[in-house]
């Protein structure tokens, strides 16, 4: 994927392009061929932390709910769209 960050006080805006057919987003693309909003990004202090607890709490942490290095360079998660109103979640470390 190209990524492009456009940043302001309090919110970071990403900015996503398919660079090839195996991109993962072009999923989205072919569900949404207007574009739109993929994904929201919220910060929290203890990705790991909160992951355990929200799979406590029955909601789905994709990929098993190991956190990955996330393009910001920092530790993130998922969560199931199904789970927050057909909206993919991602929970980045602060």
């Amino acid at each position: 994927m190209r990524v492009v960050f456009v940043e302001l006080p309090n919110t970071k805006i990403e900015l996503l392009a398919p660079l090839d057919e195996n991109s993962p987003i072009n999923g989205f693309l072919a569900k949404n061929p207007d574009g739109g909003i993929h994904h929201l990004c919220f910060e929290v202090d203890d990705v790991d932390a909160a992951s355990a607890k929200l799979s406590e709490d029955g909601i789905r942490v994709l990929g098993g709910g190991a956190s990955k290095i996330g393009a910001h360079g920092k530790p993130v998660i998922f969560l199931h769209p199904k789970d927050f109103c057909a909206t993919l979640i991602e929970l980045e470390q602060g």
